[in-house]
């Protein structure tokens, strides 16, 4: 039975989880040992899967081009993988007929599962007893949804830009978990307005407190909310929603309470008091902080009595700089949702609305909970453009391998005053990608172009 390849692979990724319900959508044999979902429990236990779905934004593609670390040749030569040998060059093909692309099919299996959750909660009965549950679970999947969506949108579509994104191509939007239903590419501007629906539903629904980091609330919404507004240049709604998230939690992280000691390898704890929500980055070899190396003008960039210095980073035998400040503790980069973000967020809005002494409030206010206790001297700015530069050199230096700087550079390079030249150098020759370049778009898999009839990115 000929099905969207976009879909049919996802199911052969999913294997038995959705049991016979999915299976014979494929004509495959079902297995009658196999559960269909149909109650709120069972609902809740597939967005509960943080493991293989959920709990990961695939956007490792994005952070190797993103800039943040260099490889030597020796280090370069050992990858073997294709797409991050061609993401680390800035090649236009970065794929090259690879048969499965893990920031495309992965965040459309995290689509799949959210369809399949709200699609099934259309036919279960709400009564006064269950409201409560069936709200929070609509709201969680509307909420996996939009976050998914925008994965994709950050690395298979242009930067939101309110003069071309209504014709710019933008990503399919999967609203259904009908296998029969055709792909079809939307614009930017229909791509955005659909997150923005998903994500202001999901705000009526979600409670204000989770159960757990890895399940969102109010406070994860409005902080999303204020995360893709920014990459959206609408900066007024991003600090709205920085600072509804904010209010809502706030807390910030003393790094004058860890251990940076050499000998431990992550410093920073997992589930700290600074996360909203957790995520996982989809991982590469490249990441390691023996392998990928950071920029040695970047790490002197932070003062002596800057903890991150020290937390942040690992010096290695041979001299150079390894990062080890993952919020997860472990050598997968978080890229979650996390208050020191929306700080950075909402001083940025304050900035470019003016208002400069409430932005450099909230970045004195984040810096002081990162330097050594008693020597931080409060940061001024003449202006509010002052303001605004020491802002995002600040969050350059604070969400680095967060998966947040390839969209930084795409918003950022639409003004030239911010305008990047991204270089790299292997045995003599140079690669460089310039701002607003084709390359920062990457083309959609071949094999989803084959199946879907899809039109590619033009180059």
């Amino acid at each position: 039975m000929k099905k969207d390849k976009l879909y049919v692979l996802l199911i052969l990724i999913l294997g038995n989880t959705l049991g016979s319900c999915v299976k014979d959508k494929l004509d495959i044999k079902p297995d009658k040992t196999q559960v269909v979902p149909t109650t709120l429990t069972d609902f809740q236990a597939l967005l509960d899967n943080t493991v293989t779905v959920f709990g990961s934004n695939y956007i490792g593609a994005a952070q190797i081009s993103s800039g943040e670390y260099a490889l030597s040749y020796t280090d370069f030569q050992s990858l073997s993988f294709l797409p991050e040998i061609n993401s680390y060059t800035w090649q236009k093909d970065i794929w090259q007929g690879t048969a499965s692309v893990i920031e495309w099919d992965s965040n459309y299996k995290s689509v799949f599962y959210a369809n399949v959750v709200l699609d099934g909660l259309s036919k279960v009965t709400v009564s006064a007893s269950n409201q409560a549950d069936y709200n929070n679970v609509k709201g969680q999947a509307l909420f996996q949804r939009a976050n998914a969506f925008y994965n994709v949108a950050q690395q298979f579509a242009k930067a939101y830009n309110s003069s071309t994104a209504a014709t710019d191509f933008g990503i399919p939007l999967r609203l259904s978990s009908d296998l029969n239903e055709k792909s079809v590419r939307s614009t930017v501007e229909q791509t955005y307005r659909q997150i923005m629906v998903d994500l202001n539903e999901a705000l009526s629904l979600l409670p204000v407190t989770s159960v757990s980091k890895y399940r969102p609330n109010k406070c994860s919404a409005y902080a999303e909310m204020a995360r893709i507004y920014l990459a959206m240049g609408n900066y007024n709604q991003a600090l709205n929603n920085a600072d509804a998230s904010l209010k809502l939690y706030g807390t910030l992280l003393d790094y004058n309470t860890l251990n940076p000691n050499p000998a431990t390898a992550y410093p920073i704890p997992d589930l700290n008091n600074e996360v909203i929500l957790r995520y996982a980055m989809s991982s590469y070899q490249s990441f390691s902080k023996t392998v990928g190396k950071i920029d040695q003008s970047l790490y002197q960039s932070y003062q002596s009595n800057d903890l991150r210095k020290t937390t942040f980073f690992y010096l290695n035998t041979d001299g150079s700089v390894g990062f080890r400040g993952s919020y997860r503790k472990s050598s997968v980069p978080f890229s979650g949702l996390a208050t020191d973000e929306q700080y950075l967020i909402r001083a940025e809005g304050y900035a470019r609305k003016g208002m400069t002494n409430e932005a450099m409030s909230d970045l004195n206010a984040l810096l002081t909970a990162r330097f050594k206790t008693g020597t931080f001297i409060p940061l001024t700015a003449v202006s509010s453009d002052n303001a605004l530069l020491q802002i995002l050199a600040e969050r350059k230096k604070e969400l680095i391998f967060r998966g947040l700087r390839w969209t930084d550079l795409k918003r950022l390079n639409q003004e030239s005053r911010f305008a990047v030249i991204l270089t790299r150098s292997l045995n003599g020759t140079v690669y460089t990608l310039p701002p607003n370049d084709a390359r920062y778009v990457f083309p959609i898999p071949d094999y989803i172009i084959s199946a879907t009839g899809m039109q590619q990115n033009l180059r």
